[in-house]
């Protein structure tokens, strides 16, 4: 048994509600804003629960001075142990070999980032079936690579660099089966904009491509017996289903779901092209483009989508992370619009570099690559550059006040969607890896906040939050929507609140009221004057 117990105390925050059955307010607690976390460090202890006996895992004496964390413990079918731990500022990470008798660790291998570690498979590894190797995934060389160590001391890089590797996992061979015990992956080795699920065999050389005849977006399953794969598929303009096929390259998928309604199957959903755009350094950006119809006269207006997450892949041929977007661009497409839908600098898809970009500074790279992109449109689609509006949610809505804040000749107006404002204000996890703790690291705390440059607003701002957001908590948008009225910005914003709302709105009546306001604002500010 092996049981890892945390040091230190947290200290929680509390989301008020208002509109309870019983008629009165509550304050239930939630998560604890960053740097109030007190995580320390964790020790791991090794139980026999058949004698009682237990012995505490020790580190190499190079990490005694360092505060690390244990994350996952795993024993291989041999009975072999193996420790996955982080670094409490999130730059290294550590897979050990131990000893399951006296818990003495040995390092097997060591990741380091000057940023923080992370990347598309951050935290998936185990052991092979042989019993005798680690698999896991390492940024190294810039790309989601997946790497298999062996307790002898080899070591092998499995996939490609230049893609990103996702999700690796291994299998024994089946019975009767014409390959040998294998590794499974998830790569976007044929595109970046794709994903599909690879074999490798651990005695050979060769990726081979096991969903290429479904060309999209494929999250795979494989069957126990290793010979069969469901696979959940979709392309561009064609939502998620599910297929299912033999574990082999060249097989024939037989699709098991129907899911849209008629209705929404018979409408022309578009296959929206990505566009490369060159950012201001050379990096190429990704985005998805919503020109006019050919039946609607453009009017020269532009909305740019900055999607929510941060670390997201968005600009791809799948079916979107966000539908209700996809089918409000099309609307607005439909109404004269162009819209753009950009992966900017700190997204998921494109890499270490691509990823990290935003490292201690969130709203300069990212924002950047957004403004870019409007000035990309500007000139190739002929946008009126007084005309560009820009909206999003979570991170999306921190974006949006950046951009109108720090850019307000670019962007004459934004909705931003349960946004944060200060990102002190932020969870641990996420925030301290990016910015540091906010006692350690002031500047980037201020530079990073929208709050600090809200004097900057001349444009038309909509802020739209729920009152019971337990991740962005509301006060982000109170605090603000303060500031603004300190600043004497009145007829520049309006605030929209959803009392019932969390994060993501559940209630119908709330999704159409937020989006018939950004729609009311875009054509009040940037809309073609009648």
């Amino acid at each position: 048994m092996l049981e890892t117990v945390p040091t230190g105390t947290v200290s929680a925050g509390v989301v008020p509600q208002y509109v309870n059955e019983d008629g009165f307010a509550s304050a239930p607690k939630a998560r604890p804003n960053v740097g109030w976390e007190k995580t320390g460090t964790s020790r791991c202890i090794l139980l026999d629960v058949a004698t009682g006996k237990s012995a505490l895992v020790t580190l190499p004496a190079e990490l005694k001075d360092r505060a690390v964390r244990f994350a996952s413990a795993k024993f291989s079918c041999s009975g072999k142990l193996a420790l996955l731990a982080d670094s409490a500022d999130w730059h290294d990470r550590w897979y050990f070999f131990v000893d399951p008798i006296t818990g003495a660790a040995t390092i097997a291998e060591s990741l380091h980032d000057d940023a923080w570690v992370g990347g598309p498979g951050d935290g998936a590894w185990g052991w092979t079936p042989d019993g005798d190797h680690l698999y896991f995934s390492s940024e190294e060389g810039g790309w989601s690579r997946i790497i298999l160590r062996g307790t002898d001391g080899t070591r092998q890089v499995l996939s490609a660099k230049g893609s990103e590797a996702y999700d690796p996992l291994t299998r024994p061979a089946p019975e009767n089966s014409s390959f040998p015990c294998s590794l499974y992956f998830t790569s976007s080795a044929s595109d970046l904009g794709q994903r599909h699920f690879y074999r490798r065999s651990l005695a050979g050389t060769e990726n081979i491509n096991l969903t290429r005849s479904l060309p999209g977006w494929n999250e795979a399953t494989l069957s126990p017996d290793g010979k069969s794969l469901a696979v959940v598929h979709s392309y561009t303009n064609r939502p998620p289903e599910l297929y299912v096929m033999d574990a082999a390259s060249g097989a024939v998928p037989r699709r098991i779901t129907v899911s849209p309604s008629p209705e929404f199957r018979a409408y022309p959903w578009r296959d929206v092209p990505v566009v490369k755009i060159v950012a201001r350094d050379g990096t190429p950006v990704s985005a998805r483009l919503f020109t006019p119809t050919k039946r609607t006269r453009a009017t020269g207006a532009a909305v740019v989508f900055v999607h929510g997450a941060g670390y997201l892949q968005n600009a791809d041929k799948g079916w979107t992370e966000y539908p209700r977007e996809y089918l409000f661009h099309h609307f607005l497409a439909e109404r004269g619009y162009t819209v753009l839908d950009v992966d900017y600098r700190g997204s998921s898809g494109y890499g270490r570099d691509f990823r990290t970009g935003i490292y201690k500074h969130m709203g300069g790279k990212d924002l950047s690559d957004v403004t870019d992109s409007v000035r990309w449109l500007v000139r190739n689609h002929r946008i009126d550059p007084k005309r560009v509006g820009i909206y999003g949610g979570s991170y999306g809505g921190f974006l949006t006040l950046m951009a109108l804040f720090t850019d307000p000749k670019t962007y004459r107006a934004g909705a931003a969607l349960r946004p944060v404002t200060d990102w002190t204000k932020y969870n641990h996890e996420y925030t301290g890896r990016i910015l540091g703790l906010p006692q350690d690291d002031e500047a980037a705390y201020r530079r990073s906040s929208p709050i600090f440059f809200a004097e900057g607003l001349t444009g038309s701002l909509l802020m739209c939050h729920g009152m019971g957001d337990d991740n962005v908590f509301f006060q982000d948008t109170v605090r603000l929507t303060e500031r603004l009225i300190e600043l004497g910005k009145t007829d520049h914003f309006e605030t929209a609140i959803y009392p019932v709302e969390a994060h993501s709105f559940t209630e119908p009546a709330s999704w159409t009221d937020e989006y018939k306001r950004i729609f009311a604002l875009f054509e009040r500010t940037i809309g073609e004057k009648k």
